[in-house]
Order: C-alpha cells, then sequence, then structure tokens
C-alpha cells in the first residue's frame, strides 16, 4: 500500500473540493452573465429591446447594444428642453456630476439660452472641450441621437476607419413616445470600431456596468426634474 502522510486528504476528498470549485465558479459566471444582461436591458420591455430605432443605422454592425426605459411624468414636450439642453458646457448630464461633468452641477431649471440644438452641432463631453458628442439626428420632441467617434486615445477623429489601427465609434439616442402616464422614455447605446474583440472586452469589464450605473441616475434626475418642473 503506498505511504500517505497523514494530513493529505484521501484522492476522493481532493477530488470533492476541486468539484465544488467548478461548480462555485460556474454559479459564479452565471450570475454575473444575467447581472449583464439585465444591465443591458434596463427597464425595457422585451418589444423596446428588439425595435429598431432612429440612428442605429449609424453603426450598422454592433459590437454591442444597450437598450434602457423609463416612464416620466410629464409629456414629451416637457422632457425634450431637459435633454436638448445636455452639454459639459451647458445644462450638464444629469447624472453623477463629479464622474462625468468635472463635478459642475447639472442645471435644474430650463435655459432659454440652451434650447437652439440642430444636427451637426456638438455637445461636449468634457468642460474642456477636448471631447464631445455630434448631434446625428434630430426631431423635435422625438428622438436625439448622438454620436462619438474615437481614436486609441480618446481623442475625436474623421480619419477613415481604415487609416486607423484602433477607433471607437458610438451613438448614445434619445425616444420619446408619449403614454398616458406621461412620456415612455428609451435610451439606446449601440457601439462599434475596432479590433472588435478589445471594444468586446471593454464593454463586458467597464462599459455596460458605467453606463448602467450612469444612465440610471439620469433617469431618476430626469424623473424628479420634470415632476417638480
Amino acid at each position: 500500500m503506498p505511504y500517505r502522510h497523514a494530513d493529505t486528504p484521501p484522492p476522493s476528498c481532493r477530488r470533492t473540493r476541486t468539484s465544488a470549485l467548478v461548480a462555485g465558479v460556474a454559479a459564479l459566471a452565471t450570475l454575473l452573465l444575467l447581472a449583464r444582461r439585465r444591465m443591458r436591458r434596463w427597464g425595457a420591455t422585451a418589444d423596446e429591446v428588439l425595435a429598431r430605432l432612429p440612428g442605429d443605422e449609424l453603426i450598422p454592425d454592433p459590437v454591442g447594444q444597450t437598450t434602457f426605459a423609463t416612464t416620466l411624468p410629464a409629456p414629451p414636450e416637457r422632457v425634450w428642453p431637459w435633454l436638448i439642453q445636455m452639454g459639459a458646457d451647458r445644462g450638464g448630464f444629469y447624472s453623477w456630476d463629479r464622474l462625468d461633468n468635472a463635478g459642475h452641477a447639472s442645471a435644474t431649471a430650463i435655459e432659454p439660452s440652451w434650447q437652439d440644438l440642430r444636427e451637426g452641432d456638438r455637445i461636449l463631453s468634457r468642460p474642456d472641450g477636448s471631447s464631445w458628442f455630434e448631434v446625428a439626428l434630430l426631431e423635435q420632441a422625438t428622438t436625439l441621437v448622438l454620436r462619438a467617434r474615437l481614436d486609441a486615445k480618446g481623442r475625436p477623429t474623421t480619419a477613415p476607419e481604415g487609416d486607423l489601427r484602433f477607433v471607437g465609434d458610438s451613438i448614445w439616442s434619445f425616444h420619446l413616445q408619449p403614454v398616458p402616464e406621461g412620456t415612455r422614455l428609451l435610451v439606446r447605446g449601440r457601439g462599434g470600431g475596432k479590433p472588435r474583440h478589445l471594444h468586446a472586452l471593454g464593454n463586458a469589464v467597464f462599459w455596460d456596468p458605467a453606463h448602467w450605473i450612469m444612465q440610471t441616475k439620469q433617469f431618476r434626475e430626469l424623473r424628479r426634474r420634470v415632476a417638480s418642473a
């Protein structure tokens, strides 16, 4: 009979521990996948997730897509002014200001001078003006599609994709639909670029959770603002 040290667990015990570890890792992975799936469609119905929305055609082959939705207690014409005055140099983004607005507080009132927004305009995403969204599509009180195209250093670029080894191209779109309770607001994020595997990894590890944190906060702040306006 082979010698076995008294402190060494028998093979059957080691197999049991290994099986338990594998089962635990598998359970954790399943929970993370389910949590990510929920984050990517927060508040949205199955039909809303599958809906083809204006602006989707700008990123025809996305690496990832999110669809968030909420119902706000005001009609679209009262929600719309809050959306079109967004911007780091304007009304902010109504989210965690210390994270996405350099600590500047988002507006708590409608500012008439920020209401003239047109397709092709820029909405600054950083107060220093080094990064921005372009207004790709605007339909009054219905649709606002913002687009950002960035190089490897996070700088806006207009260079052809073939000239770049890394490029990120994304939209952040807002869609307002009247409902008896007020406004159904759908917010879609849709991103592409290259290399695709790197963007997919970045989405899974960072961008999806970060977007969920920021977008759900924006929903709460918009609800508070339109309810008290």
